[in-house]
């Protein structure tokens, strides 16, 4: 069954502090995805693109391996959202239908719960249509953002 289109105008923009070189959201990144991220009214994460050629899987179609980083991307930035810096421990990925290069999509993640340091969160990607093409759930552990930094390469 089609997911119901969330309206643009509902949407703001994620300020994330997105490291710059990261693979999914990072601008400085010539190879990444360079993603763009939004936050609807119920504070869930929305981001519609399309995916160039150089993301092949199957003729015309996205690669598994970019599907799951879409998934884990905007997962991420549903923890981002509430302020968490988290890793993923696990994740899952459900491939329903083919993804189409060259067309557009949206990529939606929400928070679940969270338990201590550990944080659950589930995303979907859906078709012009509403229809979903892929889905994930991840469980994600809480790290301390100073770590992270004084441990960059």
């Amino acid at each position: 069954m089609p997911t119901r289109p969330v309206p643009e105008k509902s949407l703001t923009p994620l300020a994330h502090g997105a490291l710059n070189h990261c693979f999914g959201c990072g601008l400085d990144n010539p190879s990444g995805l360079r993603l763009k991220f939004l936050v609807d009214p119920d504070g869930r994460i929305v981001c519609p693109l399309r995916l160039a050629r150089r993301f092949a899987g199957p003729p015309g179609h996205a690669h598994g391996g970019i599907i799951a980083t879409l998934l884990d991307e905007a997962m991420s930035k549903a923890n981002r959202a509430r302020g968490v810096v988290a890793m993923t421990r696990h994740m899952e990925v459900n491939y329903l239908r083919p993804v189409p290069l060259g067309q557009p999509f949206t990529l939606t993640a929400r928070h679940i719960e969270a338990h201590g340091r550990r944080h659950h969160c589930e995303a979907e990607i859906t078709d012009a249509s509403g229809h979903i093409l892929a889905t994930g759930k991840a469980v994600f552990v809480a790290v301390d953002p100073d770590h992270l930094s004084r441990n960059r390469a």
